[in-house]
């Protein structure tokens, strides 16, 4: 008998749904408060499948809520519904998914996807096979209410249609849905694609079987009326561009002749679904060979393209100048990632190119949506990486007309194709820059807001190259106006300043001394003028001008400015406000420049990275014994304070002594190192490195607790993590000396591996733009611990010598690589056949030093001299043939041999 409702109670459930549709918010709590009462009662979910199926009476929305409400219930609950009642719900969803009304279609086919998510796919074998069924359906509302859930069910779970759990539906389904392609109703045919695009990417089977008819099938549609279709003819060609380029390759001429079109298209979705084609494109290695004769077409395009929409203006109220003093909305505020600290060698091998992310790469992040003008503009931005100098003639003709345009919306898109192609063709825009760096420079006092900040933008791309003029030449205009933009009235152009003179600041270093008191100046008179969003991104201007200028910084006049509005702000923040995160990073930079400037105000910012390291550690202890009473705490509040001790100890060095010694930072410290969170690790890593360097009389009698701890971390899966720990171990080293060997063992075994792993990254990047080998720490490390204990470490020598050496030779001269080279110049003595092997890599890591002190030359002349008395002149002669020329040299004129 089919289950059938009790008049009374539908009619309370009808009135239940039509009180929570009130807006009143009292009425919506009495709703929620009923609404977990009736949840009590299993058969309250039939009431409401019966109300979106059966009583086509009563309005959609009334109807459609119903459904939602039960979507919920079957994601919260479905586990616990019995058999007969979610058998009905299952059966009502077939029965009506061609129901007359679009909305209620869209709702059971929600449901039913929500349905088959439970891990119900298995359970409900007949609703693919029904669903494929009803897709015959002569009418139009069945064939389209399927069709759209089983879209929803194919986004949901691609990965699960072709795996064998289910026997492998999608043999069945692809080329049932391959024939819909010729369907009469856009809807419908555009469901279709949407359907087999889901499992492009995963190479499915079934899909990779029939490729050839799918591509066929899209080439048909190429042209159809209906823009949806055409956004998804789009979007499965960029995606097979992706997975099965060898498949387009024969036809690429003409689909890049579609995609120009597409690219135009007057349709923005479809336009931007093209758009993306060019991205994808030019990653693949053919790109070059397939594009260059289009790009006379494409290039016009793209510009064109990269013009503000009417709609993109409204939007960021571009006619709007003067905001400055209307308070920032919370949600646009993009919630700030800390980056924990990472060790890296001091001075090392030069930065590496392009160390800044093209993610800065346009500069309307109020629409952080991604649209054609940003999608074009990225376009550009690789394209302009893969031609190179190549791209120029199609544009530069282009560039005079746009740069100069009286219209701001065309000059502003002019301004930001240049700012596009810096970082590709800069090489070919050398010439021109004299004249056009001067040009932007007007251009960021343009009376339109729009022009000023993208302006700010595209010269930041280009700081690199102003920075290697004599400074009187662009330097100092460029600093002049910045400064001025950064007290601009609108708030967006003070965002764009901010940024653009923090890159310019990681360019210039210590260039901008001579101005420090003028951009100091400007910047606490913005602390001042600034609302909540941009104040954040200030932080991080004041924190990469201490980065860059260092020491310079510690100079009174420049403190008496620079700390009173900081430190304001650091007394107005709670403990649990997230504006603390960028204002300790920022206090960070500016103590470890500052050094001992820093003293007069370090006591209450130590104090309180310790209250906030134990604040945080206390409630992540409440939440692991009562997870249902307390909440997880955030932990980045305990990283960034870790990560400003640090900065502290670094900056203040043995004045850190006095804090340290009256807080129980260790005992924290032993808690934090054990913590869960890889980042929790990674930074109190840092900080054990940095205390030992500061004051080791604090950190010595806990070194028979930490040492264990700091050998299990020795795990390269977390690189930062590892890295800092070894490090870490090789400062203790240094201080611990002979009173090592205990934990040599302990730590020894997994450092060498460390450095014989043959994947480990080439590079580290870490958030300072320096580039450090990662075997290069270890390498210090175990050189360190054969320099206090080489009866311990030098009979493994020989498992360790050859990637020691490639991994120091980049490295410059400093205290840390003398330190290395004296123990492994001991352990040598200690075991001289562990190196005969490898002698070569020995010779060519001693001829990257530079200047090595006396007593470390020393040592050296002997090892050399020694080896080549060893084995006599004319074997010495055969063994230095293989040197190559430069090593051969250096070691005849540094040590005679």
């Amino acid at each position: 008998m089919d289950w059938q409702p009790d008049e009374q109670g539908l009619q309370q459930v009808l009135q239940l749904l039509k009180d929570s549709q009130s807006p009143n918010t009292a009425t919506q709590r009495i709703v929620q408060d009923k609404l977990k009462q009736l949840n009590q009662f299993p058969d309250f979910n039939n009431y409401l499948i019966f109300v979106l199926t059966r009583l086509k009476s009563e309005d959609e929305p009334t109807r459609s809520l119903s459904g939602l409400i039960l979507k919920n219930n079957v994601k919260a609950h479905y586990q616990s519904f019995p058999p007969p009642v979610a058998d009905f719900i299952k059966q009502e969803c077939l029965n009506n998914i061609g129901d007359a009304s679009s909305l209620i279609r869209a709702t059971i086919g929600i449901l039913i996807t929500t349905i088959a998510s439970k891990g119900e796919l298995q359970m409900w074998p007949e609703l693919l096979p029904q669903l494929c069924n009803l897709l015959n359906s002569e009418d139009y509302n069945t064939c389209e209410g399927a069709f759209g859930a089983l879209q929803k069910i194919c986004e949901d779970s691609s990965e699960l249609l072709d795996s064998d759990a289910l026997n492998r539906p999608l043999n069945i389904m692809i080329p049932k849905f391959l024939q819909f392609f010729k369907h009469c109703s856009p809807k419908i045919r555009s469901h279709a694609i949407a359907c087999v695009n889901q499992f492009i990417m995963d190479r499915a089977q079934a899909l990779m079987d029939n490729i050839d008819t799918f591509i066929e099938h899209l080439f048909a549609l190429a042209v159809d009326d209906d823009p949806e279709v055409r956004k998804n003819v789009c979007r499965a060609l960029v995606m097979l561009l992706e997975v099965r380029i060898d498949r387009l390759i024969p036809h690429m001429h003409s689909i890049i002749q579609y995609m120009l079109q597409r690219t135009q298209d007057h349709d923005e979705n479809v336009a931007l679904e093209a758009c993306e084609f060019w991205l994808t494109l030019a990653e693949q290695p053919i790109c070059k060979e397939v594009l260059a004769s289009h790009l006379v077409q494409l290039i016009p395009i793209l510009v064109n393209g990269m013009k503000y929409s009417e709609i993109d203006i409204i939007l960021l109220k571009g006619d709007v100048e003067e905001d400055e003093a209307v308070p920032d909305s919370e949600q646009d505020i993009k919630p700030r990632f800390h980056k924990s600290r990472t060790v890296t060698l001091p001075h090392e091998a030069e930065r590496p190119d392009g160390s800044e992310d093209a993610e800065d790469d346009d500069d309307d992040d109020a629409l952080s949506d991604w649209n054609l003008r940003k999608c074009s503009a990225a376009a550009l931005d690789v394209l302009a990486n893969v031609f190179r100098e190549e791209l120029l003639p199609h544009l530069l003709p282009l560039l005079k007309g746009l740069l100069f345009h009286p219209e701001w919306v065309v000059k502003e898109s002019g301004i930001l194709v240049l700012g596009a192609i810096a970082e590709g063709c800069m090489q070919g825009m050398v010439p021109y820059l004299p004249e056009l760096i001067p040009h932007l420079i007007q251009c960021l006092s343009d009376k339109k807001a729009l022009v000023r900040s993208i302006a700010c933008w595209t010269l930041s791309r280009y700081a690199h190259w102003v920075v290697s003029q004599p400074p009187d030449m662009h330097l100092k205009p460029l600093m002049t106006e910045l400064l001025k933009r950064i007290l601009d009235g609108n708030k967006r152009v003070q965002e764009a300043a901010c940024s653009a003179f923090a890159t310019l600041e990681e360019e210039a270093c210590t260039e901008l001394v001579p101005y420090l008191s003028y951009i100091l100046d400007t910047l606490v008179f913005a602390f001042g003028k600034y609302q909540h969003k941009n104040l954040l991104i200030l932080y991080d201007a004041i924190g990469t001008l201490a980065d860059s200028v260092g020491h310079h910084l510690n100079q009174p006049e420049y403190i008496q400015k620079l700390m009173p509005p900081l430190i304001q702000k650091w007394n107005e923040l709670k403990d649990e406000d997230k504006d603390l995160f960028p204002l300790l990073e920022c206090l960070s930079s500016v103590a470890t420049a500052l050094q001992s400037g820093f003293l007069p105000y370090c006591e209450p910012v130590y104090q309180r990275c310790v209250t906030l390291v134990q604040k945080t550690l206390a409630q992540a202890m409440m939440y692991t014994q009562h997870p249902e009473q307390y909440e997880a705490p955030d932990k980045d509040f305990m990283i960034v304070a870790l990560d400003l001790l640090s900065g502290l100890a670094e900056g203040l060095g043995g004045h850190v002594e006095q804090l340290v010694a009256r807080s129980n930072i260790m005992t924290l410290l032993f808690q934090c190192m054990q913590d869960s969170m890889p980042e929790v690790r990674q930074s109190s890593f840092a900080l054990l490195g940095d205390l030992t360097k500061a004051c080791f009389i604090h950190v010595k009698p806990c070194i028979a607790e930490f040492m264990p701890i700091l050998g299990t971390n020795l795990n390269p899966e977390f690189i930062s993590v590892c890295n800092n720990a070894t490090w870490a171990i090789g400062e203790i080293c240094m201080h611990m000396g002979a009173e090592m060997q205990p934990y040599v063992q302990m730590v020894l075994n997994n450092l060498v591996e460390i450095i014989n792993r043959p994947n480990t990254p080439k590079t580290l990047l870490e958030n300072t733009g320096r580039l450090t080998s990662p075997s290069a720490i270890p390498a210090i490390t175990i050189g360190r611990l054969g320099y206090v204990c080489p009866q311990e470490v030098a009979p493994m020598l020989q498992q360790f010598i050859r990637p020691w050496c490639t991994s120091l030779r980049n490295i410059r001269d400093n205290e840390e690589k003398d330190s290395a080279f004296r123990g492994i110049c001991m352990m040598i003595g200690v075991n001289p056949g562990g190196v005969v092997q490898d002698f070569i890599f020995f010779c060519d890591a001693v001829a990257s030093w530079v200047s090595p002190k006396d007593d470390l030359r020393d040592m050296f002349y002997k090892i050399l001299h020694g080896f080549k008395d060893q084995v006599g002149e004319e074997n010495w002669q055969q063994f230095s043939e293989q040197f190559p020329p430069l090593l051969k040299e250096r070691l005849a004129a540094f040590y005679g041999v």
